[in-house]
């Protein structure tokens, strides 16, 4: 038996057990996902942010390039978000006197279940073959609906107990995330900050040993040491983020691109100020400005709506001070820009050597 050959890849009918990360926000286009799967890896689209009909879309396009399997990524809906009139008009204040672009907007808790809602419609009409999940967990209603139709329900989990819950509830495979990964921590019991901040080194071992489903390692991955170094620990097979952000495929600015290669391990923070929930990103101007005004900052999902017009303009203007420019600490093993093929082969050479090796000083 290779490395290849485990449990993720025999599940989710794939060649390499290596997921790319399903980054909601335009990065994942369908011509990164497409090629990803297309290689013989997962891609997988972030539709946290996507309409059902934009999401419609992309499934239909995706599956014209690829008759491979892929994955749909979606969020949990927030339970009831508890904030003023008051509180949004003071965080206004707060980005007019940044001279940030603002414009009206509205949140509705029943439109983003709804939303939701017709997301699952989508990937259950569309024969979207694996569907994963960040925020929390969907109801039994929906993975028992999933799993009726046989599709491949994978959770994402940022402590051992989370892991667990997922597993009970039936969950065919968890993503444990370290501390270490770009973006938004998906913590859903407990602070994501002082509670779930485990490094992928300590979480993946102590969840593999408790949880009986599969674990897929994610955080901080970023080269063949990394993958090969997961799959010792006892995952059955990775996920990725951060490297495929500057491959040609991908959606993101091209600010955003050159920021990445351009960056290294402790350029990192964890922040809210963007969105309101703590995501992993490289600092910038707009991350230290807010630094004062933490306490004033709206909870997810409406603090994400109020930037929102300031990271549009951001990545249209290519200014990266005020971008959300969500990263792994991994950023030093990152220092070009691959097409999705040409990553995935570099990749697995370097695993295919990092085991060779280790196999010869065994013998």
């Amino acid at each position: 038996m290779t490395w290849k050959q485990t449990f993720v890849s025999e599940l989710l009918k794939i060649e390499y057990p290596i997921i790319q990360a399903p980054m909601a926000g335009g990065i994942t286009t369908p011509e990164l996902v497409s090629a990803v799967s297309e290689f013989g890896a997962l891609g997988s689209v972030g539709a946290g942010y996507l309409t059902s009909a934009q999401l419609d879309e992309q499934i239909k396009e995706i599956k014209a390039r690829t008759s491979k399997p892929f994955n749909v990524n979606l969020f949990i809906p927030e339970g009831k978000v508890n904030y003023s009139k008051e509180d949004v008009h003071r965080m206004s204040d707060v980005l007019k006197k940044m001279n940030m672009p603002l414009e009206d907007f509205s949140f509705s808790h029943e439109g983003n279940q709804i939303n939701y809602e017709k997301q699952l419609e989508v990937i259950l009409q569309n024969d979207v073959p694996i569907c994963s999940f960040t925020f929390g967990i969907p109801s039994k209603e929906v993975i028992v609906a999933l799993k009726r139709e046989k599709r491949i329900v994978i959770g994402t989990a940022t402590t051992v107990e989370e892991a667990l819950l997922f597993e009970e509830w039936g969950a065919d495979l968890v993503v444990a995330q370290g501390s270490e990964a770009g973006g938004h921590r998906g913590t859903f019991k407990g602070s994501a900050k002082s509670d779930a901040c485990i490094g992928t080194m300590a979480l993946v071992p102590q969840a593999a040993d408790a949880v009986g489903i599969p674990i897929i390692a994610a955080g901080g991955i970023a080269d063949g040491r990394g993958i090969a170094a997961a799959l010792i620990l006892g995952a059955e097979g990775v996920q990725l983020g951060t490297v495929f952000i500057p491959c040609l495929e991908s959606g993101a600015a091209a600010a955003y691109k050159s920021t990445i290669i351009n960056s290294n391990e402790s350029d990192t923070i964890l922040t809210k100020a963007f969105s309101g929930k703590y995501a992993r990103g490289i600092t910038n101007e707009f991350i230290q400005n807010m630094k004062p005004y933490e306490n004033l900052l709206l909870p997810y999902p409406v603090q994400n709506e109020i930037t929102k017009p300031l990271r549009s303009q951001a990545a249209k203007e290519h200014n990266r001070d005020n971008m959300s420019l969500w990263a792994g600490q991994g950023l030093r093993m990152i220092n070009d820009s691959l097409s999705a093929k040409e990553l995935l082969t570099k990749l697995i050479l370097q695993v295919n050597s990092v085991t060779e090796s280790s196999l010869k000083e065994r013998l």
